[in-house]
């Protein structure tokens, strides 16, 4: 029985990523993966990570035991997830209920039916057991020593259809002895006045404390979180980068960093907040999904400026068109450079490559124009700093980087007549350039024309000039511009190489993919060379 109505104790920030959020479709995590995962939630300062559901997984239950000897975790408490005892069964002999017990996780996190609906069809139960199926193992975990949170499966639906007894539920769990009842938008249909409204009646009704699991098929996930910490609940459950099944649930970073910053609510540990984007982009390391540059406060583009307007005003005062510091969540601010750019735009990017181009109007003006001049011919410098940077360069001191003079290249792809199924076309590429006063011929093979072409040119680059071995083509992006001339149409092809340390991207346009990719590769090959200081 809980005595005590703690109703606005600390308040809780419940990470689900490592279950909820690997129900999105693609992900499939290792154990390392997850342990990974884990050691990067406690980084951030999350007071609660759900490792999984021991007993009802095999990866789950290893994480589990693997966590007890691997992890050292600073901030957080690992919550195992489980259901409540099967219908008929004593929570003491279910074997699902003893594998919660035994995972050695201090929280758990119980799902429970307050649907009638979910619980006469789903559950094919009475009305009757599944309050018993809800107190029985409540209040057998809390005897063994373990916090319980419960999690009100489809709550709000549930309170819409049977008021009382989807309450009943709630107040059931409580006196048996859970700490928070987490009411759960399963279907994620909610909108935030409705959110609030029922929040209210919760916790003024059932005199429980509240949390609040919100799933994000309205698009209003957080929106939804923020509601019921506004009308009361004091625990907050989510995913990291908004993972999770359908539409993904609330993103935690969201919901912790418009607490924080916009309602001045300290929900995370001081200055971990800083970490958020970092962390956000760590974990999409981990997962493989590659984060979205508009995500809000950690995505590259969410302090991103294109229009000359913006940039002429963030020159004057960055607030200007800014609603945050984006320092505050580790992230930074970015230029753009574009056709939409003006003189404002090119001089702020320059200084944010190091360049001091107050004093040169005449530079701004020759690179302004010949940035509008080569995006309306299909080339783009959005992404493709690396290019741009050579550009300014060029314009402010006369001359580009050169560190070859190619002579000529060719590339050619031979396909056997009698080759099985599936077999790959031999692609062979020759480079004659020279190189510290050196001529080189070179032929490189590949699986395809740009690789043959791109191991010609490093190798015989590499030969004068050694650095070229730290470099590796890591990402190559097509863009056909100008779709309705067919195959006579522009091509854009934007290439990210890394040193093993850092990365950029150059572009390269052409009338097809070979002679774009060429020129983005050299430019790739040029940066990599000015960026290691070679001379």
């Amino acid at each position: 029985m809980n005595e005590q109505l703690d109703l606005h104790g600390a308040f809780h920030v419940y990470d689900t990523t490592l279950r909820d959020g690997m129900q999105q479709e693609g992900l499939n995590p290792t154990v390392a993966d997850k342990l990974a995962i884990a050691r990067h939630l406690d980084g951030l300062g999350v007071g609660y990570i759900e490792g999984g559901w021991p007993g009802a997984n095999p990866k789950d239950t290893e994480f589990f035991r693997r966590a007890a000897e691997e992890l050292d975790l600073k901030h957080a408490r690992l919550a195992a997830f489980g259901a409540t005892r099967r219908a008929g069964v004593q929570a003491a002999d279910d074997p699902l209920v003893a594998a919660l017990r035994d995972s050695g996780a201090s929280v758990v996190t119980l799902v429970a039916k307050s649907h009638v609906g979910h619980v006469e069809k789903a559950l094919r139960t009475t009305l009757e057991e599944n309050l018993a199926m809800v107190r029985d193992t409540v209040s057998h975990l809390r005897a063994e020593g373990q916090q319980v949170f419960l999690d009100a499966e489809h709550f709000f639906d549930g309170y819409r259809l049977d008021r009382s007894y989807a309450l009943e539920v709630l107040r059931t769990a409580y006196d048996a002895g859970a700490d928070v009842i987490a009411l759960c938008d399963t279907n994620g249909g909610m909108l935030p006045g409705w959110v609030a409204d029922v929040v209210a009646d919760v916790i003024e009704t059932a005199q429980v404390r509240v949390g609040i699991h919100c799933h994000n098929d309205t698009g209003l996930a957080v929106a939804n979180t923020l509601a019921a910490v506004d009308a009361g609940a004091t625990h907050v459950q989510g995913c990291i980068n908004g993972y999770g099944e359908r539409t993904g649930n609330a993103d935690l970073v969201n919901v912790v960093a418009n607490l924080e910053l916009k309602l001045d609510r300290q929900v995370l540990p001081p200055g971990l907040l800083t970490e958020a984007t970092r962390i956000a982009h760590a974990v999409a390391e981990v997962t493989n999904v590659p984060p979205s540059a508009r995500q809000p406060y950690v995505g590259t583009s969410a302090f991103a400026h294109k229009a000359g307007l913006h940039a002429s005003a963030i020159k004057v005062d960055p607030d200007l068109y800014q609603h945050m510091d984006p320092a505050a969540v580790g992230n930074d601010m970015r230029l753009l450079v574009s056709e939409m750019a003006g003189r404002a735009s090119i001089e702020l990017k320059g200084k944010e490559l190091g360049f001091d181009l107050s004093g040169t109007p005449e530079v701004v003006n020759r690179v302004t124009a010949r940035v509008k001049e080569m995006e309306s011919r299909g080339y783009t410098f959005e992404a493709a700093d690396a290019s741009f940077e050579l550009l300014l360069i060029e314009e402010a001191e006369g001359h580009r980087p050169s560190y070859f003079e190619v002579e000529s290249w060719r590339v050619i792809t031979e396909t056997l007549t009698h080759a099985r199924p599936g077999e790959e076309a031999v692609s062979e590429a020759t480079v004659k350039l020279k190189a510290a006063d050196v001529r080189y011929v070179v032929t490189g093979e590949g699986n395809g024309p740009v690789n043959a072409l791109d191991q010609a040119l490093r190798t015989a680059i590499g030969q004068a000039f050694p650095e070229i071995a730290k470099f590796e083509l890591i990402d190559f992006k097509v863009r056909i511009l100008d779709q309705g001339h067919g195959t006579d149409a522009i091509t854009r092809v934007l290439i990210e190489t890394s040193d093993g340390e850092s990365s950029w991207v150059t572009v390269g346009v052409g009338a097809n993919v070979i002679e774009a990719s060429w020129e983005a590769l050299m430019d790739g090959l040029t940066y990599g060379l000015l960026k290691h200081h070679v001379d």
